[in-house]
């Protein structure tokens, strides 16, 4: 690599990598991100490479192993160009077909193709699937082009142009001023503008001149995983996005703290800021532009609580992370006490865009207060699992349907929970809003940092605000005492109820303990840890009065309210039950009616999947048996 001086420099180097790549050359394209290796696409990758060496092509075809495709429901991916056909689910064994057939003949494998379910039509390529066909990906799209170990593709894709533009056409304020116009928010889930942030951070007197820019990757939402797709994809858009930050900031040191939990992230873009370091556009007098700037990676331990802006300037400070009152903002007083400018991954990964496109285009996308996409992780009870990158003003529901593909076994749309665990379950009579900033709040959830998780009917909603309270409870630092004593007391109220516990005034206690939370503790965790339950309260009491007044859960999910029983009608003596049962808790001999003992009962289940009779039911549906048989007599 050839340490580059200029901006003439890089555009002769971009050019003499576009001219040798050949636009209609063979490629094969294997998703290499975190959950396509899961389902072993490394060994995929080497397949392809060992069958391509055999078969003497190593000239003709090119492989990269790219980052997430996105759709990791379908993994390993596989993407041949320049056709854009799209494989999934690709086995090793495949691999030597795709080469014979698709890359030698041009012929398509048909087992290896998206079946829609609805048509039971093949889908060839990746644009004409639903889960893609909605979408609009502007900023994630890139990953499946890029091998992100390779430096010159994000080139040859016009990557460190906004770069050069940003140091040698625009002025600090312009640059600010670009980003201001664009309407970009912060996607790490507060939402404040971009612009404005930087703006603040500029102006913002230093006593030594320094100031600071961070990326916040420290992804820590149950569930959520786009800014590591991100960091493991595309690094370079993020690495390119926080030196034009810095230029218009007047930075000249930046840090990206990512999860220690994200090894490949780490890895990826600790050979992306090498590389840019080699080619002169990082470190000192980048691109001859007496600019100095350079990006340090810190890992974190893995506490929630870290996402947080001043508990993760307190951790970059060797302290423990907590964090502190915000009577001073961060972009005045922040890391080291300097002006600190912090933005979590997908918005530094935005900023290239706006430069090269322009503010005008990017604000045309979205809606009146939130403009640009969205990267969401939809994830649960959905058909299609994976990374979705949508407009602002997008409706839930076409989300769910439309991209999500429905729900799995025909089962009922019962909630969707927006915003990482401190957000709140939107039910199926709202699922019509607009997604954006402002709406989800109005309706008691929020966007947060983009995680989407979709329940079905089997769900218990009390069950699910007890998970998540569960979980902010475990990750709150204990520095202010109504985060930590009153999300404690909170989960004890509801773990009371979903174990038959429950008395009047439960749920208004648990009211009046959510506004006190919101309105007194220290930072954002708090403040918004009490959603979760609000918002079933809100949309779901009916199920709070089923366990408190009837001690019953409607959805079958908390064991202490359900009973199993042996309908003496129905059971044979087959003893399939009583050799299932883990517990020994079944008793009857063959060709006799068993009986369950409801002291070694354990609730698991298995009983009731065994029966092939329906001898085994739940406390409920026995009650509902009887009835129907005395209406019958």
């Amino acid at each position: 690599m050839k340490k580059l001086k200029s901006v003439p420099e890089l555009e002769k180097l971009r050019k003499k990598i576009q001219k040798e790549r050949d636009p209609n050359q063979r490629y094969i394209a294997v998703c290499g991100g975190t959950g396509c290796r899961a389902y072993g696409s490394e060994a995929l990758a080497d397949t392809f490479k060992k069958e391509i060496k055999r078969k003497g092509l190593s000239k003709k075809v090119k492989l990269n192993m790219t980052g997430c495709h996105g759709f990791c429901e379908r993994g390993p991916l596989v993407v041949i160009y320049p056709e854009k056909i799209f494989y999934q689910r690709v086995k090793l064994e495949d691999a030597s077909e795709i080469i014979g057939q698709t890359i030698k003949n041009k012929v398509i494998v048909d087992r290896l193709l998206y079946v829609d379910p609805v048509s039971k039509q093949k889908i060839q390529t990746e644009k004409d699937i639903p889960f893609y066909r909605k979408q609009q990906r502007i900023i994630f799209g890139s990953n499946g082009l890029i091998d992100p170990n390779n430096i010159d593709d994000y080139l040859a894709l016009g990557g460190y142009s906004a770069l050069a533009k940003a140091l040698f056409k625009m002025k600090p304020k312009e640059i600010i001023e670009e980003v201001k116009q664009s309407g970009l928010r912060g996607r790490g889930g507060a939402g404040f503008p971009t612009g404005t942030k930087w703006e603040s951070c500029r102006a913002a007197p230093s006593y030594d001149g320094i100031r600071y820019v961070i990326c916040n990757a420290d992804e820590g939402d149950p569930g959520a995983f786009m800014d590591r797709s991100l960091l493991e994809g595309n690094p370079h858009s993020i690495i390119e996005g926080m030196i034009i930050g810095a230029f218009a900031i007047g930075a000249h040191t930046g840090y990206v703290y990512v999860r220690h939990e994200y090894p490949l992230a780490v890895k990826n873009l600790d050979i992306a800021l090498d590389q840019a370091r080699k080619y002169g556009l990082l470190g000192q007098n980048i691109l001859g532009s007496r600019f100095d700037f350079d990006i340090r990676i810190s890992r974190g331990g893995g506490a929630f609580i870290c996402g947080e802006s001043t508990a993760l300037m307190a951790s970059l400070e060797g302290k423990m992370g907590e964090p502190r009152p915000k009577h001073i903002h961060t972009v005045v007083h922040g890391l080291n006490g300097r002006p600190t400018n912090l933005n979590n991954v997908e918005t530094w990964a935005n900023v290239p865009l706006i430069l090269n496109q322009g503010a005008r285009w990017y604000s045309k996308i979205g809606t009146n207060g939130s403009k640009g996409t969205k990267i969401f992780s939809l994830v649960g009870k959905i058909n299609n699992t994976g990374l979705v990158e949508v407009p602002m003003g997008i409706t839930l529901r076409e989300i769910v349907y439309d991209i999500g593909g429905g729900i799995p076994g025909g089962k009922k749309f019962k909630a969707v929970q927006t915003g990482g665990p401190s957000g709140g379950c939107i039910p199926e009579k709202i699922l019509d809003l607009p997604v954006d900033f402002d709406r989800l709040t109005e309706v008691g959830s929020m966007m947060g940092s983009g995680g989407m998780i979709v329940m079905d009917e089997d769900t218990c909603m009390l069950d699910v605000a007890k998970y998540f309270t569960k979980f902010l409870t475990e990750e709150s630092c204990g520095k202010c005492v109504p985060c930590r004593e009153g999300l404690d007391r909170m989960l004890d109220i509801l773990t009371d109820i979903t174990e038959g516990k429950g008395k009047p005034g439960d749920v208004e206690l648990l009211l009046e303990l959510g506004d006190m939370i919101r309105e007194t503790s220290l930072c954002a965790l708090g403040r918004t840890a009490p959603n979760p339950v609000l918002s079933t309260i809100n949309y779901f009491r009916d199920e709070y009065n089923a366990h408190i007044k009837d001690k019953k859960c409607p959805a079958k999910v908390c064991k202490d309210l359900i009973t199993f029983s042996v309908v003496k009608e129905n059971c044979n003596g087959c003893t399939r039950c009583a050799r299932g049962c883990p517990q020994g808790a079944i008793t009857g001999g063959k060709k006799k009616v068993h009986r369950i003992n409801q002291e070694l009962c354990i609730k698991c289940g298995l009983c009731r999947d065994a029966c092939k009779f329906e001898a085994i039911k739940l406390g409920s549906e026995l009650h509902l048996s009887l009835m129907e048989k005395g209406d019958r007599d």
